[in-house]
Parts: structure tokens; sequence; C-alpha cells
């Protein structure tokens, strides 16, 4: 989970929302990214599908049943699907996310048995850590907004 924090410190300073996320496989790391969003313009290229995408082609194989995701935000419903269709092992979040969260807090998307299959997820990994990044991203934002002039009309 450190490599996965140290990746939501680069999103931050590029100006992303926080999150970052490592891909294992045998104890080795595969893949790794962070939130890409603002950067690329890509709703999509939160830094759990990025990693996926990086992992398959690590391996050149779609499905990752020996791979397991370390994130620092529980993934959502667009991740937590991503996670189903690569097929991974497991994944371990750090923060819980009451609003979006699809591995536990509003839904459990990777554990629901009318999609077939079960993909463990585990919640609450350096959870404090991973909070108090998003904490501060967010603080930091407001603080930018309100004290950002407003344009001429």
């Amino acid at each position: 989970m450190r490599l996965a924090l140290a990746e939501a410190d680069i999103a931050a300073l590029e100006g992303e929302v926080p999150v970052g996320a490592v891909v294992v496989r045998d104890g080795e790391v595969i893949a790794r990214a962070h939130n890409r969003c603002a950067a690329s313009g890509d709703p999509t290229a939160h830094a759990e599908t990025l990693a996926i995408r990086e992992a398959a082609l690590s391996i050149g194989a779609r499905a990752l049943p020996d791979c397991v995701m370390y994130v620092t935000l529980e993934p959502c419903a667009m991740c937590a699907g991503a996670v189903r269709l690569a097929r991974l092992g497991g994944v371990y979040y750090g923060a819980a996310d009451a609003r979006q969260g699809c591995c536990g807090s509003v839904y459990r998307l990777t554990e629901d048995p009318a999609l077939g299959g079960l993909i463990p997820a585990s919640g609450g990994v350096l959870a404090r850590e991973c909070q108090a990044r998003l904490t501060a991203f967010f603080n930091a934002l407001r603080t930018l907004r309100r004290s950002a002039p407003l344009g001429k009309e």
C-alpha cells in the first residue's frame, strides 16, 4: 500500500485526485498508476483502470487471477467492474468511499454472486494515511476556490 500511496502523492502533485494503485503478482509489482483524469481529459483514467491495463500488458494476458491490487481509495462502480473483468485475485483498499465505493461501502460489486465468481475485497489498509491525502487535497481545493478572484463579466 505504501507504493500506492506514493502514486497518490504523484497524482496530487499533478493536480489530480490523489488515488494510487499497484498490482502485485507473486510478490512482485507488475503495474502502478495514479489518477490521470484531468491530465488526459479521460474520465475513465482512474488509477485502478490504468494499473489493470499496465498489468495485463506486462504479463500478456487479460485475465489476472494470480494478481492482487492495492489501491488507496475504495474502487467506484467502474473500477470494481474493471476488477471483475480482469478477474483479479483480490483487492485491498485504504480509505472507504461512503458515496461511491463498490467494494463494501455502497455496494459489493466484486463479491456479487449474480455476476459470477467472487473477488474478495478488504478495506482499511493504511486507511488514515490514505484518507489524510484525500482530505488535504480537497481542503486545499476548497481554499483555492474560495480565494480565487471572481472574473469580470
